[in-house]
């Protein structure tokens, strides 16, 4: 279950989303972005190019196969990195924290 620092921190990025919403990147834009705008480069997974995209990112993290723990630490840096840029709370301290509580199991 989630926490009330969880939902207010949803509920703050759900009314950032509404307000700035515009189309998808297509995914040959998604190839034409470079290796550093994703979450996960070598795989080039989860791009941070935007507010939504970070979202995403965090709300998918734990969806990500086939990759390491200290991947996923350098990925948690740069989705914190970007989450700073483009302003979107994040309510969960580390990475791992996705991990409890939810049906998603980490390997």
């Amino acid at each position: 279950m989630a926490t009330t620092k969880q939902k207010e921190a949803a509920r703050q990025n759900l009314k950032r989303a509404r307000e700035g919403q515009r189309e998808g990147m297509s995914t040959a834009g998604e190839n034409r972005q470079p290796e550093k705008q994703f979450a996960f480069p070598d795989e080039r997974k989860e791009p941070l190019s935007d507010a939504a995209h970070v979202r995403n990112a965090i709300a998918r993290f734990d969806q990500v196969e086939g990759v390491s723990d200290a991947e996923r630490d350098r990925a948690w840096k740069r989705i914190m990195a970007a989450a700073k840029k483009f302003d979107v709370q994040v309510s969960a301290d580390n990475w791992r924290e996705l991990f409890k509580g939810g049906k998603a199991k980490k390997r």
